[in-house]
């Protein structure tokens, strides 16, 4: 299977959207079922804005498997630090290796790049897997309401109260 990593039109930017939340909540609802209420907006476990605003703070991409869109990604660098803000693969596609062909690529677009670090919810435990065990991060902080993410603005900690359990910080470092 080929992956690449297409660069998002701005004509796909809703479609690019609708594909992720509907990957957050995929998640969620396995994990969750309809037994908690963990969803920002209008039964949606990440928000449009959230995504919007990491569509613009970043650069984002459509996984592209053997010619068919599967997923996004969306990334930030700065020297040679990353932050992976968003990576998601359509739960169609889940468990075929697309996750980790994506994260391959992403190293070999950015090879200046020698600590990555993502985030992902205490409750995602196919995402820690595939950090931890697929993609080499570990995991250094745990974000939760005793312990909040300094990075974030104050108007963004109301994650902790539909997370109160708390988010993982995760970092790869290349090299080392």
């Amino acid at each position: 299977m080929v992956v690449e990593l297409i660069p998002l039109k701005e004509q796909d930017r809703n479609q690019f959207i609708l594909d992720n939340q509907e990957a957050f909540n995929y998640g969620a609802l396995e994990e969750f079922g309809r037994r908690d209420d963990h969803f920002e907006e209008d039964e949606q476990i990440i928000s449009r804005e959230t995504i919007e605003r990491s569509i613009e703070a970043g650069e984002a991409y459509r996984i592209v498997a053997d010619g068919e869109v599967v997923g996004g990604v969306i990334l930030r660098t700065d020297g040679d630090r990353g932050d992976l803000d968003i990576l998601f693969v359509s739960p169609s596609c889940h468990s075929k290796g697309i996750g980790y062909k994506t994260w391959c690529e992403v190293e070999k677009l950015h090879p200046e790049v020698k600590v990555w670090e993502t985030v992902t919810p205490y409750f995602e435990a196919r995402n820690i897997h595939f950090y931890v065990n697929r993609c080499g991060f570990h995991i250094v902080e745990f974000y939760n309401k005793y312990h909040r993410d300094p990075n974030e603005p104050e108007e963004d900690h109301g994650m902790d109260d539909q997370f109160p359990a708390g988010m993982f910080r995760f970092e790869k470092r290349i090299g080392s």
